[in-house]
C-alpha cells in the first residue's frame, strides 16, 4: 500500500506540468478564434493551479491499476470515478461550467471515458489471452 501511495505521487509529479501546457494552449487557441478576453492574474493564476493539480490527480490515479488483486473493470470504475470528480469539481470551482451543464458533462464524460477505456482495454485483453493460450499449449 506504502508503495502504491509513492507511485501515486511520481506519476502525479510526472505530468503535473501537463496541466499549465493545455490550459496555455486552450486560452491562446480562444483568444486567436476571438471567443476569449484578456484574463485577470487571478484567473490566470486559478487555472494554472486547478490545471496543475487536475492533471496531478489524472496521472496518479492510473496507479489502480498496478494494484494485483482488484479486478481491471473495478479500477477502471475507481478510474473514471476520480476523474469525473476531480474535473467537474475543478470546472465549477472555476466557474468553467455552468451548475445547468452538469448532466450534458456527465453524459459526454462517461461516453469518452468508456469508449477510450474499451480501445485500451479490448485489444490488451485479447493480447493477454493470446499469449496464455500460447503457454498452455506448452
Amino acid at each position: 500500500m506504502k508503495n502504491n501511495i509513492r507511485n501515486f505521487f511520481i506519476r502525479g509529479a510526472m505530468f503535473a506540468w501537463a496541466g499549465p501546457v493545455i490550459t496555455a494552449i486552450i486560452w491562446a487557441v480562444l483568444k486567436a478564434a476571438g471567443n476569449m478576453d484578456e484574463l485577470s492574474v487571478d484567473e490566470v493564476v486559478t487555472g494554472i493551479i486547478s490545471t496543475t493539480v487536475m492533471a496531478f490527480i489524472a496521472s496518479g490515479i492510473s496507479i489502480v491499476y498496478q494494484i494485483e488483486n482488484l479486478p481491471k473493470t473495478f479500477a477502471g470504475l475507481i478510474q473514471m470515478s476520480v476523474l469525473y470528480i476531480d474535473y467537474l469539481g475543478f470546472y465549477i470551482l472555476n466557474g468553467w461550467i455552468p451548475l445547468s451543464r452538469i448532466p450534458f458533462f456527465t453524459l459526454i464524460f462517461a461516453a469518452v471515458f468508456i469508449t477510450i477505456w474499451c480501445i485500451i482495454y479490448i485489444p490488451t485483453r485479447m493480447k493477454v489471452n493470446k499469449i496464455n493460450q500460447m503457454i498452455n499449449d506448452r
